[in-house]
Formats: structure tokens, C-alpha cells, sequence
């Protein structure tokens, strides 16, 4: 068997096909092409594999991201590889023949998993055979019902969410030496070379202070925070859709001290790497979303996509759109994603893991005596910026609430009975969790804690907003605005 992954730009890379003109071509792929990274899968003589393929055409008109399209085609794919050396097959798999699949990978295979990553598994699992069912292919799933509507594929056994944490110091530590290659007495590192400070550090601040999953602030468009044409917001609101998990929608609170810290590399680092990247961009022309204007308060976009003139949302575009959405500004290309990179394209998951592990291998190589501490046993991940905001958050709300008590002199008991009820609701909001038992149980009936972000962090920017900027602004004035580091 062979595993594919569609791709509509490498069909149109190809060129000419006998038979097809390019309007043809285009038509034919409006028309007939699944969407972007939908697998397909086919056997030795080349055709299609049933009833996967049939079943990833689904997933991709219910507009399941591609991530998940993937995990689940590798996980059904080596299932049915299983099975077959069995002597059996997807519709004739029993459950004892499902649970030596589970032991399999757990145990025996030669990369083995955890139980959370078999939950995954088996959820892949239990989604294609609910297609399978509705097909007409089987009757009912091949493993029984372990009550309370648990099914016994999965493992079963609830986790607690695993939150991992900053303190100040660690944070300023990360921020500065790690992505932002600065000595770590906070003073500037000759000898550092080779990647983007300014962005890197613009990054880890806005995923702190906006507890955006990288997933979202990775992604962000400049329209979205203001930035085109000179804009300078104070702060903004964002509105998140296609880019937040699932797809659930939410507002983002950006304070104006994250956009602030935009302002270095916006200014040296942003302008040198669309520069340098208008040959590729220029060359890539017929493969972009080149934007002409903004309609509706910079709240949509019109453009040339694949050769015809379109409208979309900014809201609705999802990641592969944004990364191809560009601007013709007359001067050339300008890339209307916040954070580039090499070619003027959006970093994807695996471009900003690369830049993580570079911060944490600096950070190590830089930890003396006094700062060791700060390094902990594991690398941190972006994600442990979100879990900091959220926890910041609660913890200045709850302070919030019991300086309202006191004055009120309300009775403990009324408090507690009081936060056992909703920061959470006013967090989980604001984090976009889909349970209110994601966040943990809080306090309630407290007002909306948007505009009290900047006083949750008022301290830490204090702390070690000035020294950086400091340096941006020596850099400008001293080196007549070309000397970004690396």
C-alpha cells in the first residue's frame, strides 16, 4: 500500500497535461479536487484502497485540518497493514483482533506508544468504523461497550492536564537569552549569530500575553492587528475562527504591550527578510492569494486565487491560505502573514519547533551557577506560555476578588462558595476551552477580565521590557537601521 497526501499547487507545477490545457486543468481541479491534504490511499496496482479512500474524502468535505487527516490515515493505514497479515481485513475484524493491534503498538511495535497516544489511535479507529456503519459495511462496531458509554478500545483512564509554568525569571530567561540572544546580564552578545532575534522574541511575547495556541498566533495576519499602511494600534482585538482549535471561535485580547514588542522587528528584522525573499516570492506568483485591497474595515480580502478574482473572510481563512496571502504593494510582494521566514513564507509547526530548540540548546550553553536554575530538566514548548497566561490570569483575579471581599466584608464562606464558580468561565472563555473542567474550578460572577490583562502583567513587562527596546533603539540609531543580528 502507498499513502498519498493531495496537493492542488504540485498538480498545477506539473505543467501541461496531455490533453488538458491549462483552463481545462483549472476547471477540472475547481471542480473534482478533494481538499488540500486529504490522503489517499492505493495499493501495489495503483487503485484506490476502500473504504479509506471514500472515508478521507469524507473527513475532507467536513473540513477536518489536515493534522488530523494525517494522524488518522497513518493509524488506519498501519491497522489495515496489521490486519491484512492477519488474514483478515477492516470489515471482517473482530475485537480480539483490534486489541492484539493495541498490544501491538503498546508493547511490540518498533517505535511503541503511551496510553494517551493509543486514545488517539482509537479514536481514529472508532471514526472509521462509525463510516463504516453508516456505509452499509458493517453492522455495528467490532468491539463492545464498556458502559457509561466508554468503549473498551480505549484505554479509558482520565489524566490530569499536565500544566507547566513560568516564573518571571525563567521567563525573562527564555525571552532574552533563548529567543532573543542576548547575554544573560541582559546585555547585547557579539558573538551571536544566525537567526531572527527580534521576531523569535516578538513571538514568545505574543503567545504569552494573549495565551494564543501557537497554532494561532503563528498565523496571524498583519490586517488583523492593524500593522498595514503605518497602522498603530494601541491594542486590538482579535478575532479568531478557521485558526483556533476546531474552529471554535473566540476574541483574543492583544495588549498593547505585545504589540509594542512587535515594534524591533517590524521595523530591521521584517522589512530584510521580504527584501531578500521577492525572487522566490516572484517565481511562486501563479501559486499565491495575491490581495488587491481591503473591504468591509480590513475585515475581508479580494484577490486573485488560482486565476480567478475572489473574495474571503480574514476570519475564515484558514492556514494554508494565510500562507500563501500576499500584497502587491508596488515595491513588490509584501507577505501578509506577521512572522516570516525564509522565502517570505509563514513558519509552520515544524519551522517554529526548530527555532524552540535552538532558544533551548542557547539557553543551556549560557546557564551558569546563578542562572542554572532557570533551565529546567525539559525543553520548554510554546504551549507552557499559554498554561503561564492562564494561570497570571487567575491568579490576579482572585486576587481581584478577595480585595472586593474585604472591602465588602463579605463572610468566607460566601467567597468560597463564589469561586468555586467562574474566573474560570471568564478564562476559559478567553483560552477557548471547550470544558469549563479544561481550566479547573475558580471563582465566579467577576467582570471580564479583557482589559485586565495588562495589569496581570504589568510587573513582568516592567521588569524586562525597557532593556531590549533599549537595544533595538541603539541599533537603529547606530547602524542606520541594517542591523539586525543574524
Amino acid at each position: 500500500m502507498h499513502l498519498f497526501f493531495t496537493d492542488v499547487q504540485k498538480v498545477r507545477k506539473v505543467g501541461e497535461i496531455p490533453g488538458l490545457d491549462a483552463v481545462e486543468l483549472s476547471g477540472l481541479l475547481a471542480g473534482w479536487a478533494p481538499a488540500v491534504g486529504t490522503p489517499i490511499v492505493l495499493s501495489e496496482s495503483m487503485t484506490p484502497v476502500e473504504p479509506l479512500c471514500s472515508w478521507f474524502r469524507e473527513l475532507g468535505l467536513d473540513r477536518r485540518s489536515v493534522k488530523t487527516m494525517r494522524a488518522y490515515a497513518y493509524t488506519v493505514v498501519m491497522l489495515l497493514r496489521f490486519l491484512l497479515a492477519r488474514g483478515a481485513n477492516l470489515a471482517s475484524a473482530t475485537e480480539a483482533d483490534l486489541q492484539e493491534f493495541r498490544r501491538w503498538r503498546l508493547d511490540d511495535a518498533e517505535q511503541t506508544i503511551g496510553e494517551a497516544a493509543w486514545d488517539r489511535d482509537a479514536a481514529a479507529i472508532g471514526c472509521l468504523y462509525d463510516f463504516m456503519v453508516r456505509q452499509g459495511i458493517v453492522e455495528r462496531r467490532p468491539w463492545r461497550s464498556a458502559g457509561r458509554g466508554r468503549r473498551s478500545l480505549s484505554n479509558g483512564v482520565g489524566r490530569d492536564l499536565r500544566v507547566r509554568h513560568m516564573e518571571l525569571e525563567q521567563y525573562l530567561f527564555l525571552r532574552d537569552v533563548g529567543f532573543g540572544g542576548l547575554a544573560p546580564g541582559a546585555g547585547l552578545d557579539e558573538g551571536f549569530r544566525g537567526w531572527r532575534p527580534h521576531r523569535n522574541r516578538a513571538a514568545c511575547e505574543l503567545a504569552l500575553l494573549t495565551g494564543m495556541r501557537i497554532q494561532e498566533w503563528s498565523t496571524v495576519l498583519l490586517p488583523e492587528l492593524g500593522l498595514l499602511d503605518g497602522g498603530r494600534p494601541r491594542a486590538v482585538e482579535l478575532e479568531l475562527g478557521a485558526c483556533a482549535k476546531f474552529g471554535h471561535p473566540r476574541t483574543v485580547y492583544v495588549p498593547a504591550d505585545a504589540v509594542d514588542v512587535l515594534d524591533p522587528y517590524l521595523l530591521l528584522e521584517r522589512p530584510e527578510i521580504v527584501e531578500k525573499a521577492q525572487p522566490t516570492l516572484r517565481r511562486r506568483h501563479r501559486d499565491l492569494f495575491v490581495v488587491s485591497r481591503l473591504e468591509a474595515d480590513g475585515a475581508k480580502v479580494r484577490g486573485v486565487l488560482d486565476g480567478g478574482m475572489v473574495n474571503r473572510s480574514i476570519r475564515e481563512m484558514d492556514p494554508r491560505l494565510r500562507r500563501i496571502a500576499v500584497r502587491e504593494t508596488g515595491d513588490g510582494l509584501d507577505p501578509l502573514a506577521l512572522f516570516v521566514g525564509t522565502g517570505g513564507r509563514m513558519l509552520t509547526a515544524s519551522g517554529w519547533d526548530r527555532v524552540r530548540w535552538a532558544a533551548w540548546n542557547r539557553m543551556k550553553a549560557h546557564a551558569d551557577e546563578e542562572s542554572a536554575g532557570l533551565v529546567p530538566r525539559r525543553c520548554w514548548v510554546f504551549h507552557d506560555l499559554r498554561h503561564t497566561f492562564a494561570l497570571r490570569l487567575l491568579i490576579y483575579l482572585t486576587e481581584v476578588a478577595l480585595d472586593e471581599y474585604r472591602r465588602r466584608r463579605v463572610p468566607m464562606s460566601t467567597l468560597l462558595d463564589h469561586m468555586s464558580g467562574n474566573p474560570l468561565l471568564q478564562v476559559q472563555r478567553r483560552l477557548g476551552h471547550a470544558s469549563p473542567a479544561t481550566t479547573y474550578r475558580y471563582i465566579r460572577y467577576l467582570k471580564d477580565p479583557m482589559r485586565d490583562v495588562h495589569e496581570a502583567f504589568c510587573s513582568w513587562t516592567a521588569a524586562g521590557g525597557a532593556t531590549y527596546a533599549e537595544i533595538a533603539r541603539q541599533l537603529m540609531t547606530t547602524r542606520d537601521g541594517h542591523a539586525t543580528q543574524g
